[in-house]
Order: structure tokens, then sequence, then C-alpha cells
């Protein structure tokens, strides 16, 4: 059978998305549904359109048209039932990797509308191999699809007296301080010997994350299955300061040499376990984690989850981002939406901005000591979240003069002016990855905003920055009891980001200076 084409690109009507040319509508799969989508209160945040649209549901709707056939003999083509060939026109239901390949082969719509490669023949690879790598991608699909859903239930998993703020986030005893402190009464310590691990990931606990990559032959590690079968666009494995020990009581906290992928080996390791032991065990997120303790193997390995010693314990940075507008206006705090093509740690969620891993600027030994400061960092990431600056990126050969950037200067006289103040909120690790994050919050005059960030980008290197309805990206979130709720217990919210949020507005008098 022949479709006819059209040579244009069309874009989808509402949010811009390249549209498939077997698509006739005006709208994308997405945004033919997002209606229903929408909560009964009546929009709320502004969706991030940058993630791209998965429109396989117009694409065979557009065929059937074309070839003038109905759902059931169509569905009788494809191998399935009529039923479901409904749900997947209707974007209830995504298409598994064999069913993409097998519509491809039986209908004869190219590769590209479902999502596949044009390039390698599936032949050149082994069928085990290849339906293994399949099965992996969709188990890492669906884990970046859940992984709200699976957080909540990853918590359980731990004693509720670890929970932060009625988050997803857990702390070790003394990791959240009674008072926020301020950042810069806080000490680092680096100590830059060698310091060893006993968990790195590679254990034969893991073997369930780690697909084939040939014949009898799997991953050696899970970095290296996201860099060959599903790499976003930022991955890449930059020194890092790992958490060495930590007395927050004495304002200090001691810190040793890694790597980013010591991190993600481990952290996403266990979000993909998680992920199996659900679809396995109940074909879906349970209702308890209680059935699933015995099967997470490599979990149950790690143990206690606030040991350094056990395994590298790579922190983030994290920062809720306060504006204080002029009376009457009320507060506002910048949101972030992180894009699952451009991320590989918490992809597809909300996450207060800017957020960064704790690590040097560039890979040069005289960076270590120069970037080994939070605040130098969370400037860093400032500028290149916000402003959408690339001079830290990892590919300097000098270090950064400091004292002469001016944004730095900026922000670091309008410190002493006492009109950007930065506080420690804490420390505390993901209950679904076990990924550490250090929490601050700056408040920022809104003058200084202006002056600083007046500029600011709404896109950026790791998503979009998000804001009520159709307000301007920047103008932010009011910071109000109603927004951090809904944050908290509606929205799909990193746990880092959220436990921001909890402990700013449990101690908002403090770090607003009411």
């Amino acid at each position: 059978m022949s479709v006819e084409t059209s040579a244009a690109v069309r874009q989808c009507t509402r949010c811009g998305a390249p549209l498939s040319r077997y698509n006739s509508e005006a709208l994308c799969a997405i945004c033919g549904h997002v209606d229903e989508a929408i909560p009964a209160t009546g929009e709320w945040l502004h969706r991030p359109t940058g993630a791209p649209a998965d429109d396989t549901g117009a694409v065979l709707r557009a065929w059937r048209a074309s070839a003038r056939c109905n759902q059931g003999v169509t569905a009788r083509l494809l191998g399935m039932t009529q039923q479901n060939l409904s749900q997947i026109e209707n974007g209830r239901q995504s298409m598994s990797y064999e069913q993409r390949q097998r519509a491809v082969a039986v209908l004869g719509i190219p590769a590209e509308e479902f999502g596949l490669s044009p390039g390698r023949p599936r032949a050149e690879l082994d069928t085990a191999v290849a339906v293994d790598q399949a099965r992996w991608r969709q188990e890492r699909r669906w884990l970046n699809q859940h992984r709200s859903e699976l957080a909540r239930l990853a918590v359980e998993l731990y004693p509720v007296e670890h929970r932060v703020a009625d988050t997803t986030l857990i702390a070790g005893p003394g990791w959240i301080p009674d008072e926020p402190l301020e950042l810069r009464s806080l000490r680092l310590i680096l100590d830059e010997q060698e310091h060893g691990v006993i968990i790195d990931g590679c254990e034969p606990e893991t073997l369930a994350t780690r697909p084939l990559c040939a014949p009898g032959q799997r991953f050696d590690r899970y970095t290296s299955a996201i860099r060959h079968l599903d790499p976003p666009r930022l991955f890449e494995s930059r020194p890092s300061y790992r958490l060495l020990g930590e007395q927050l009581s004495a304002g200090s906290l001691r810190f040793g040499l890694g790597a980013y992928f010591d991190k993600i080996d481990v952290s996403e390791t266990l979000g993909h376990e998680l992920a199996i032991a659900c679809l396995r065990e109940h074909n879906g997120v349970p209702d308890s984690a209680k059935p699933l303790r015995d099967a997470l193997p490599f979990r149950n390995l790690i143990g206690g989850p606030f040991d350094p010693a056990r395994r590298a314990i790579i922190p983030a940075v994290t920062t809720l981002t306060i504006r204080l507008r002029r009376y009457p206006a009320e507060p506002s705090f910048l949101l972030h939406w992180r894009d699952p093509a451009k991320v590989a740690a918490a992809p597809g969620l909300y996450d207060v901005i800017p957020a960064g891993e704790f690590q040097p600027a560039s890979v040069g030994l005289w960076d270590r000591r120069n970037d080994f400061d939070l605040w130098r960092n969370i400037v860093r990431e400032y500028s290149e979240e916000l402003l959408g600056t690339p001079e830290h990126d990892g590919t300097r050969s000098t270090p950064i003069d400091y004292d002469s950037w001016p944004l730095y200067r900026q922000l670091e006289d309008a410190q002493a002016a006492g009109t950007v103040v930065p506080f420690v909120l804490g420390l505390g690790v993901a209950a679904l990855t076990l990924a550490a994050t250090i929490l601050t919050v700056v408040v920022i005059d809104d003058d200084v905003f202006n002056r600083a960030f007046g500029g600011a980008t709404r896109y950026n290197e790791e998503g979009e920055i998000v804001a009520i309805g159709d307000g301007r990206a920047t103008e932010g979130v009011p910071f109000t009891q109603d927004s951090v709720r809904r944050l908290l217990t509606s929205e799909p919210m990193a746990s880092p980001g959220a436990a921001c949020l909890a402990l700013a507005w449990r101690h908002r008098d403090r770090i607003l200076g009411l």
C-alpha cells in the first residue's frame, strides 16, 4: 500500500512540536489529550513543551484513513486486539518495541515515524541482544515516566523518622539542622587522599539492570548502558566532590574526590531495579512497597543509605531561589522542569532552580581548591541555568577569577549589603535512587534579581523554567502555603526540590527575615 505524503513539515498548533507526515490532524497525540490531564481546579502550572511528542497513535489513524482500513483489520495485521489498537490511537497506551517493528514491516510505514532508527539494520544485532536491549529501554522509559510514584513507593522502605517533611527525601541523624545555617558559616574540609568503596554498582546483584551488549556479555556498568542505548544530551563523568563525613551541628562537612558516574552507577541502578520489580511482580506501581522488599537485591545489599564509606555519596547542590517582591506582591520562587532528553538525573520532574552537581568547573587540578566552595558552585549554576552562559562547562584551562567576574561580584556585594542571603537547610538522599543533595535556599531582593537576572532565559541545557499560567518564567510561583502544598502533593516534584520547599516554608520567618 502507498500513502500520500506532504513535503512540508507541519507543527502542532498548540505546542509547536513537529507533526508526523502521517498525522493529518492539527494537534500532536499529547496535545490531543491534554484537556483530559488538566485538574478539575483549572490550569495552574504552564506545562513545558520541550518534551518530544509520541504521535504514534496519530500515525496509525492517518495510515488507516489513507489505506481505508478499519481498526479490526489493522489490529489483526499488527497481531493485537482491537481494544489494544484503540488505546494506542487514543494515546492511552504506548506501543512496545516489538509492536513498532511489526508495524514498520507489515504496514510499510517508515521506521522514523515510530521513533526507530532507520540506520543500522537490526539483523546485524544478535536477536537475544536486541530483545534484551529493547527490554532495558522500555524499563528505563517506564522508570522515567513513573519516577514520582516510584519515589513515594521507595520511601516506604525506610523508617518514617528519616523522612524529610513528608517528602520522599530521607536524611540521616543530624543531617537536617533545627534552624537553617548561614551559608558562609559552614566550613568545608577537602581530603584529596584516595578513599575506596565497598559497593560501586558492578555487583552480581545488579545484573538484571545491565542489558546484554554482546551474546552472553552484559554491560559492565549502568552508565555504559545509558551511553550506548539511551544517552541524554548532557552525560559525562566529571570530577566531583564526594561526601566523607558531616557534622552539621558543628558547622562542617568533609569531602574527598570522586566522579559523577560513581553516583549514577548506583543511583540509577537502584531506580531501575525498583521499576523491574514493579513491572514483573505487579505490572505497574503497587499500592505498597512491602511485597517488593525481597525483589530488591541491590538495595538490600547497600543496606543503610547514609554510610559514606560503603558507597560513593556524590552530592548535588539544590537551591531554592526566593525572589522578594515589592509589597504588596508576595515572594515567589523559580521552578524548573527537567527534560528527559537532556538529563540523566531526575528526568521528567519539576525541581527548584538552580540545581547542579557539587564539582569543580573543569578537570584541571587547580580547580579542585579554587571551586571547592558552595557559594561559588551556586553562582556558576545561576550563570548557566538562568543566563544560559556556557563558560563553565568543564573545558576551561585556567581557573575562574571569581573576584573579577561581574555576576559573582554583583552577588557578593549584594550579600555584603544584606540583599542576597544564602542558607543551608541540610542534607538528604532521594529514597528512590539514594542520590544525595545539599539543600540550600537563596533569598534575593527584587531589585538585585532584576539587575542580575533580568535577561534570564526560559530554556536551558537541562530543561525549561516554568511559571503560573501565562506568566513570565522569571516571575516564578508564589511562595504561599497553597502553592507549596500543591507542589508537594499534586505535582511530580524531584525530592530535593520538594524538601527545599517544605523546609523553607517551615523556616520562612527566619529566611525571609520576618
